[in-house]
């Protein structure tokens, strides 16, 4: 990953919107026609800026669900308003996009996930996890406060100073599954 300054702020309740706007953009090109329906399945908003209270870099993060069958139409629909394919970056089950022409939205990262990818189970278990959580969301804030403060031009070192944490939530979703697991029994 490239370096570049790294700036964390307080959750904006801003971002909503930014996602919103961003997902009216996708939703129209993803639409095939109203005999065929649309490509998307879902579009979530994931990541920090997704979860109440968590402090953020301001760049919203979103996945939009598919068939399976349907990645290359949706990849070719994406192409059609400026998002430019850049594959899997090493992280199967996900597609990354890059994008131009998107100066009136909020920056952001889009990836496209076939409904059964493990990356998207993970983002959004990763996010309904936070989102139901206050201390998890009290103690990440503070972790990338610390990290961004630490690395503010290494996002590499920014990363990697986040990921205990991270895997600590990881961690926690699991003995919950289990939990539910056991109970529903």
């Amino acid at each position: 990953m490239t370096t570049r300054n790294i700036v964390v702020l307080p959750y904006d309740q801003k971002w909503q919107q930014n996602f919103l706007d961003i997902k009216n953009e996708l939703v129209a090109a993803l639409e095939i026609s109203p005999e065929h329906g649309a490509l998307a399945l879902a579009i979530e908003h994931v990541g920090s800026t997704s979860v109440p209270g968590l402090f953020a870099k301001p760049i919203i993060d979103i996945d939009i669900v598919v068939k399976a069958c349907d990645v290359e139409a949706a990849i070719q629909a994406l192409a059609g308003i400026g998002y430019n394919h850049e594959g899997n970056l090493g992280i199967t089950g996900r597609e990354a996009f890059g994008y131009s022409g998107k100066e009136h939205l909020r920056q952001h990262h889009l990836y496209l996930c076939p409904e059964d990818s493990p990356e998207l189970k993970r983002h959004l278990a990763f996010r309904d996890y936070l989102r139901t959580h206050p201390l998890a969301v009290e103690e990440y804030s503070h972790i990338k406060l610390e990290a961004a403060r630490l690395f503010p031009h290494d996002i590499d070192g920014y990363i990697n100073y986040k990921s205990p944490v991270i895997e600590k939530i990881y961690k926690e979703i699991e003995k919950e599954k289990k939990l539910e697991t056991y109970a529903s029994r």
